[in-house]
């Protein structure tokens, strides 16, 4: 065990009424409060966070393979919808009642469509990957990558295109290299590294599909209503971040009825794990409350 991340204490997978499984993992007492995390970019159930604090918080910590990605069965075509519909199914056969949501980086919007649908008793957005393709931010985005999300927003199919022809290797090189000093204290501990590498390569198991439809959906335009999402939200962001917001959440948080913003000095976006305590405990509160 390190202070970032430890072995999944149980594995499985559950199949949905349609015959499609969905593959999870999860941490923390079995009898614990659940809290469902929609993991970042091309990760699989294998990368969880909160060593130790999700046991002394009485935290049932359930993270799961969007389809397409480790042993989740692919959907071609899916919708962002179609993920809150599987994750509705998951909980009421799972037993894990309206659990906290927690998204991180990629997940922000997977975890935001489940909100928007009534499934989250309460939110926590983590280094959440923004709407980039939002009109607001098109000046603020460096020029190879507002071509990237313009390119997406014209032509999805093409853009799923090209991110299938990423690997797992490609994805670890991207994050050392655009990664601040403080995130790579974290990401090399050799312990992490070995956990965030196995979830990387289970993710790509069944080739960069499914982490390509991820990606097209989270960098075009979002479909859901985010000021119809009535639950309690805090956004979290570290301030060395350069690469999930253009704005640290400021836009996200505005259009969220009520959400609460926190931008926390000496990290980026390896906040989850840096900082897990400070955010599984007021999610559990808000959870309480909203319950």
């Amino acid at each position: 065990m390190n202070a970032y991340a430890d072995q999944p204490a149980r594995l499985g997978h559950t199949r949905l009424p349609e015959g499609r499984t969905l593959g999870w993992a999860e941490w923390g007492p079995s009898d614990g409060v659940p809290v469902l995390l929609c993991p970042g970019a091309a990760t699989s159930r294998w990368l969880g966070f909160g060593t130790g604090a999700v046991d002394a918080l009485g935290v049932r910590l359930v993270s799961v393979d969007r389809p397409g990605l480790g042993v989740s069965t692919p959907a071609p075509g899916r919708t962002f919808a179609d993920f809150a519909a599987d994750i509705r199914h998951l909980c009421a056969l799972r037993g894990l009642g309206h659990p906290a949501l927690v998204g991180n980086s990629q997940g922000a919007p997977f975890a935001l469509a489940c909100a928007e649908a009534g499934i989250a008793s309460a939110l926590a957005i983590v280094s959440g990957a923004d709407e980039i393709a939002a009109p607001e931010f098109a000046s603020a985005l460096p020029a190879e990558l507002r071509g990237l999300v313009e390119r997406t927003v014209r032509n999805p199919e093409g853009a799923e295109e090209f991110f299938a022809g990423f690997t797992a290797d490609a994805m670890w090189d991207m994050v050392m290299a655009g990664s601040p000093a403080c995130d790579l204290a974290v990401y090399r501990d050799p312990d992490f590294a070995t956990a965030y590498r196995r979830a990387l390569d289970e993710a790509f198991s069944q080739g960069a599909a499914g982490y390509a439809r991820d990606t097209v959906l989270a960098m075009g335009r979002w479909p859901f209503t985010l000021d119809s999402i009535t639950v309690p939200v805090d956004i979290w962001y570290g301030a060395e971040d350069t690469t999930h917001s253009p704005d640290d959440g400021a836009l996200l948080a505005a259009r969220i009825p009520g959400a609460r913003r926190h931008v926390v000095p000496g990290i980026g976006g390896a906040l989850l794990w840096a900082h897990a305590e400070p955010v599984l405990a007021p999610l559990l509160g808000k959870a309480g409350e909203s319950g």
